[in-house]
């Protein structure tokens, strides 16, 4: 570039600048440039670590007890309850296009604490109010209108799991952290709960509630609807999130937070709780055509170390508590394996569509046992079994406790482990079938179906196949196996003998070599005095 053109550019440069500056009166006479508003923040969505803050606060504050209802609901029977109806026509969320429904239960009969149920749009929680135009009251008359802000006893949600046109239930919440969860095909039976504090002790238990939910609204398409329950008690308060997926064994991932009021001694994660009156290893109440009665025949435990343990339930004569001590135990769930139709006939009932639940602890949750109560019924209409996990360390006054589990609903619990499994446990006086040899006094024969795992390739050798037993507080007169062609896997006897009023505590496993082939048979028995 020359110096000629060098000089034209900078002189083409001054006179540009020289028009771009006003004379200071001319800029005195513009007005004045306002600042661009500042955007909007965002609204922040409501989610988990909102209910988690509250449950921290309330936490601080003295326990109060919900409502009172008003008398003409607290007096309602289980019938007259049953009786009011929720209108399926004004079913929630059906505005979003997904696949599904929520209906609310009405206050009443037991459920006497009215909740607040949430729904949450677009990040924004909104109470559901009450009206009583909500529901079909049936044959139920009042004679002054309720309250207008009487509140819900809970809530259910339906997706149609069986039939794509037809909304089938999926997951209720009615009755202190009571809450029950179906797959295909499954019919209502055991229930999971959010807490137990004193399960099993002397003094009586606390229960603690559900006083507030919030209920996403899934989108069109959603495969999952998320819950969020704030729980409180005298004890403790505590936030729960939960994921729901349908499915043919439907799935819920829980994540907990609890801020107690109080150290608790006794804590039950994960309890859930069924019903055992009768079954094929215990007959004690026979006068029925119905042979068996039960929700759940079986307590199943998968240890650390990789064991399966599978504990028969019982309806004791009095309250009886069986620990399996564990650190950081794999899972365990109260389990329907019987699903043979003929061995209820219930037309009404289905005993055999009953789920299992299998508990899955996320994260460690360190040393403790798995524990199961068995109380007396004298009939089926009591929930009479318990099992959760109790840690061993209490859980002290004034420290955020957070942990999470996996709850999967079943039909077929067959695929959870490899091995053989038991599929039948009877008892018997130990002498052979019309022998007049008298019996030892504390003597009793168990016999112990296995089957399924590897056990019907193990029938072209039966003789590699063996039984392994223990006892404690009793003695093994013996012990031994034959072939059950008809399970496709092995009959075991174990004969035992034990002190009157003693209880023996026995296990048994078949074995071939150093293989374990099957899970492990645990049962209680106690000797009549």
């Amino acid at each position: 570039m020359t110096v000629s053109n060098r000089r034209q550019i900078l002189a083409g440069l001054s006179a540009a600048l020289s028009f771009s500056v006003a004379p200071a009166a001319l800029l005195a006479q513009q007005p004045e440039t306002q600042p661009a508003p500042a955007p909007t923040p965002p609204q922040p969505r409501f989610g988990f670590e909102d209910v988690v803050r509250r449950a921290r606060e309330i936490a601080a504050a003295p326990y109060e007890p919900g409502p009172n209802l008003p008398e003409p609901l607290s007096r309602l029977d289980f019938d007259a309850w049953r009786d009011i109806r929720f209108r399926p026509e004004r079913a929630l969320l059906a505005q979003t296009g997904s696949g599904f429904r929520m209906q609310m239960f009405h206050p009443g009969f037991l459920f006497t604490r009215p909740v607040t149920v949430n729904i949450v749009r677009d990040g924004v929680p909104t109470p559901v109010p009450y009206s009583s135009n909500l529901f079909d009251y049936g044959r139920i008359k009042f004679e002054k209108p309720l309250p207008v802000n009487l509140g819900f006893a809970g809530f259910r949600l339906h997706y149609p799991l069986n039939d794509p046109r037809v909304f089938d239930e999926l997951i209720s919440f009615i009755g202190a952290s009571y809450f029950r969860v179906l797959g295909r095909e499954q019919r209502y039976g055991l229930s999971a709960r959010g807490l137990a504090i004193g399960a099993g002790v002397p003094g009586g238990e606390e229960f603690p509630v559900f006083r507030e939910f919030w209920v996403e609204a899934p989108t069109a398409g959603a495969e999952r609807v998320t819950v969020y329950a704030l729980l409180d008690s005298a004890s403790v308060s505590g936030a729960y999130q939960f994921h729901i997926y349908p499915d043919v064994d439907s799935v819920v991932d829980i994540s907990v937070a609890l801020f107690p009021r109080k150290t608790i001694e006794k804590l039950g994660l994960a309890p859930l709780t069924s019903m055992f009156f009768t079954g094929e290893n215990d007959r004690r109440f026979h006068d029925d055509f119905r042979t068996e009665l039960h929700d759940s025949d079986g307590l199943m435990v998968h240890s650390r170390t990789g064991e399966w343990i599978w504990r028969p339930l019982r309806n004791p004569r009095q309250q009886a508590v069986s620990s399996f001590v564990e650190s950081n135990v794999r899972g365990f769930g109260l389990m329907q394996r019987d699903r043979v139709f003929e061995h209820y006939q219930d037309l009404d009932l289905s005993y055999e569509l009953r789920p299992s639940y299998w508990i899955e602890p996320q994260g460690d949750w360190g040393e403790g046992v798995v524990e199961l109560i068995e109380l007396p019924t004298g009939d089926e209409t009591n929930d009479n079994i318990v099992a959760l996990w109790a840690p061993k360390a209490a859980l002290e006054a004034g420290r955020e406790f957070r942990f999470g589990y996996k709850l999967t609903a079943l039909l077929d619990s067959s695929d959870l482990h490899p091995g053989g499994r038991v599929i039948n446990t009877y008892q018997a006086k130990p002498k052979a079938l019309g022998s007049g040899e008298p019996v030892t006094d504390g003597a009793r024969r168990f016999i112990v179906d296995f089957a399924g795992g590897d056990l019907a390739y193990h029938l072209k050798q039966p003789e590699k196949v063996e039984i392994v037993p223990s006892i404690a507080y009793g003695r093994i007169n013996r012990a031994f196996i034959v072939p059950n062609p008809k399970t496709e896997g092995f009959r075991a006897f174990i004969d035992i003998i034990v002190e009157p009023g003693q209880l023996a505590e026995m296990r048994a496993f078949l074995k071939s070599g150093d293989k374990t082939l099957t899970e492990t048979w645990s049962y209680p028995w106690r000797a009549e005095a």
